[in-house]
C-alpha cells in the first residue's frame, strides 16, 4: 500500500468537519476508507485509530487550558474505557481477518454509524429542550464557573466500558456516543465542559485502542501518514472556521452522511438506500420545524433564531439585535 494523494485530500475534508463540529472523525474516516478506497475494514479501523490518537490531544489541550474539563469524570470514564478498548481489539483478533470476519466488522461498523447518527439527532433535540427551559425560566441558570456535579461512579464507568468496546471494534463512538450518554446523566454540565471532558477522555481511550491495533490489528504506516497529512491541517482549519459556520447545518449534514454510510455498510440495495435518504431529506426538516415551534422557537434558526420567539423575551432580541 503506497501513498495516495486523493486519500490525503479526502481526509482533509473530514478533518475540517471534525474541527467544525468536534464529532465525526472515526464515523466518517473509516467508512470513507472502506467504501471509496476499498480498504479492508480491519485495516481501516486500525489506521484510523492510530491517526486519531495523534489528532485528539490537540483539541483536548485547548479545553484543558480553558478549564472546561471535568477531571473526575475523565478518570472514571478511562477506568472503564481503557481496558474495554483493549478487549475490543482482542475480540477482533479472536474473530480473525478472513472474509467472514471482515463482513462481520462491516456490519458492526454500520450499526455503530446508525447509533452515531441517532446520537447527533438526540443531542440536538436535548439542546433544544435545554435552551427552551432556560428561556422559560423552568430551569435554573447554569453556574457561571465550573459546574459542581456529583459523580455517579458506576454509570460513568459503564459508559466508558461500552464506549471503549465500540471504539476498539469499530473506531466509532469516542466523539459521539459517549458524549450523548454524558448529557443524559450529567444534564447540569455546560456544553463546553461536556465537549472538553469527552475530548480529554478520548485521548487515552483512542490511544489504548490504537496501541492494541498496532500490535494485534492490521496497521499500515503509509496509510496512516496519508490520513494525517490531510486530517491534521483540516482539523486546524475547521477549528478556525467553527465560529463562523452554522454548526446546526453542519451537524445535520453530518447525520445525513452517517446514515448513508451506515446503509451501504449494512449491504442495503441502492434503491432502498435512495428511498430512505430521500425520506430523511423530506421528513426530517419539517419534523425539526415542528419541534422548534412546539418549544417556542422560530421555525428556522437565523442569527437570532436560537434566542427564542419574541413572545419569550422580546427584550433579549432587542438587546442582541445587530447595530
Amino acid at each position: 500500500m503506497s501513498f495516495d494523494p486523493w486519500l490525503t485530500v479526502a481526509s482533509l475534508g473530514i478533518g475540517i468537519i471534525v474541527g467544525l463540529t468536534g464529532m465525526g472523525g472515526g464515523a466518517l474516516m473509516t467508512p470513507m476508507l472502506v467504501l471509496f478506497f476499498n480498504i479492508p475494514p480491519l485495516t481501516a479501523v486500525s489506521s484510523d485509530l492510530v491517526a486519531a490518537a495523534v489528532m485528539k490531544p490537540v483539541g483536548s489541550a485547548v479545553h484543558l487550558r480553558r478549564g472546561t474539563v471535568n477531571l473526575a469524570l475523565v478518570k472514571w470514564l478511562c477506568i472503564g474505557s481503557i481496558p474495554s478498548a483493549f478487549a475490543g481489539v482482542l475480540l477482533l483478533k479472536v474473530i480473525g481477518s478472513g472474509a467472514a470476519a471482515q463482513q462481520w466488522l462491516k456490519i458492526a461498523l454500520g450499526v455503530a454509524l446508525l447509533l452515531a447518527a441517532a446520537g447527533l439527532i438526540v443531542r440536538a433535540y436535548l439542546r433544544l429542550l435545554e435552551r427552551a427551559a432556560r428561556l422559560d425560566g423552568r430551569a435554573e441558570p447554569l453556574p457561571q464557573g465550573r459546574p459542581v456535579v456529583q459523580v455517579r461512579v458506576w454509570p460513568t464507568v459503564a459508559i466508558g466500558a461500552v464506549g471503549g468496546l465500540v471504539v476498539g471494534l469499530t473506531s466509532v463512538g469516542s466523539g459521539s456516543l459517549i458524549i450523548i450518554a454524558l448529557m443524559a446523566i450529567y444534564p447540569t454540565l455546560k456544553a463546553s465542559e461536556l465537549v472538553g471532558t469527552d475530548l480529554l477522555q478520548a485521548v487515552p481511550l483512542v490511544a489504548a485502542a490504537a496501541l492494541g491495533h498496532v500490535f494485534l490489528g492490521d496497521f499500515h504506516l503509509d496509510l496512516t501518514l496519508s490520513l494525517l497529512l490531510g486530517s491534521v491541517p483540516g482539523v486546524w482549519l475547521g477549528a478556525q472556521l467553527s465560529a463562523r459556520a452554522p454548526g446546526g447545518l453542519v451537524r445535520r449534514a453530518l447525520a445525513f452522511v452517517l446514515l448513508a454510510s451506515a446503509l451501504k455498510l449494512l449491504g442495503t440495495s441502492n434503491t432502498v438506500t435512495v428511498v430512505l435518504l430521500l425520506a430523511a431529506l423530506l421528513i426530517g426538516p419539517p419534523l425539526w420545524v415542528v419541534a422548534r415551534r412546539r418549544h417556542g422557537f422560530r421555525a428556522f434558526s437565523g442569527r437570532l433564531g436560537s434566542l427564542g420567539a419574541a413572545r419569550r423575551s422580546p427584550s433579549v432580541e432587542r438587546r442582541n439585535a445587530p447595530v
